[in-house]
């Protein structure tokens, strides 16, 4: 398998720090968070993009996602709107060489029909100029589509191959569903997992791998062994959590042990 983490752990990090937490912690990969709070967002320029690669270039580690905000299934999001704002993540993931964005459902408080049918149409559009750049739109499970039934219900209409599951454990363990139900509706969509660590249902602050009560050993054992697993640690949410740096190390050393490979 193959490590990133997520630069929501380490809010406005300059990306040379990034790149340097990346190295010296035996990760080879990198979740770009795509917001304007960050160094890499939609608005940068191309020679801030063209930097950016160079650096991840010579470093050896990979680009692996631009972590977007788009709501997919809320239909108060206009469709211009909407699509302007996944294009602009489409852009950039593929000037910085990323394999996917990632996208949200966000349909909280609609009709379930209508906001699974919402998702679908507009990701089978965004598929197109997804296929066009080489980049691959994920759905996360979140918010009102949590558990991989709820993301299965809106990707398999869509039926298009450039757009794809991002299995977050946590959210999937809240909805009540186990490994297995998961892994069995996302498997034909699945881009990659996202894991963390909490300590209960009603604690979602961010802890070490392994000091909580998600069965990630489940997850992991589930997966191919090319398989990207990111950490996602929540601190820009969770400002009196650890710092994730000095978690880093311990943390793939944690699921290297899960997924049996020897670092």
């Amino acid at each position: 398998m193959k490590f990133a983490f997520s630069t929501l752990g380490v809010p406005g990090l300059p990306i040379p720090e990034v790149i340097e937490l990346a190295v010296a912690n035996g990760y080879q990969g990198v979740e770009l968070r795509g917001h304007p709070e960050e160094p890499v967002h939609p608005g940068i320029g191309q020679r801030e993009r063209a930097a950016v690669v160079d650096e991840f270039k010579r470093a050896g580690i990979e680009i692996l996602t631009v972590a977007g905000y788009a709501r997919v299934a809320d239909a108060s999001v206009d469709d211009d709107a909407l699509r302007e704002e996944m294009d602009g993540l489409l852009w950039l993931a593929r000037d910085l060489g990323a394999s996917y964005i990632r996208v949200f459902p966000g349909g909280g408080g609609q009709d379930r029909a209508e906001s699974d049918a919402t998702a679908a149409r507009r990701l089978a559009a965004a598929g197109e100029v997804a296929a066009d750049f080489g980049v691959r739109i994920l759905l996360e499970t979140h918010d009102s589509h949590r558990t991989g039934a709820d993301a299965a219900r809106v990707l398999g209409p869509v039926g298009h191959p450039q757009v794809g599951a991002l299995w977050d454990v946590m959210h999937t363990w809240l909805g009540g569903e186990d490994a297995l139900t998961t892994h069995a509706a996302l498997g034909p969509y699945l881009g990659y997992v996202q894991v963390k660590d909490i300590a209960s249902a009603e604690d979602t602050t961010p802890l070490a791998l392994g000091a909580g009560v998600l069965p990630l050993a489940e997850y992991l054992a589930l997966l191919d062994d090319d398989s990207w697993v990111c950490w996602e640690y929540e601190k820009r949410w969770y400002p009196k959590a650890a710092e994730l740096p000095g978690l880093l190390l311990a943390g793939r050393e944690y699921l290297e042990g899960l997924s049996g490979k020897v670092g």
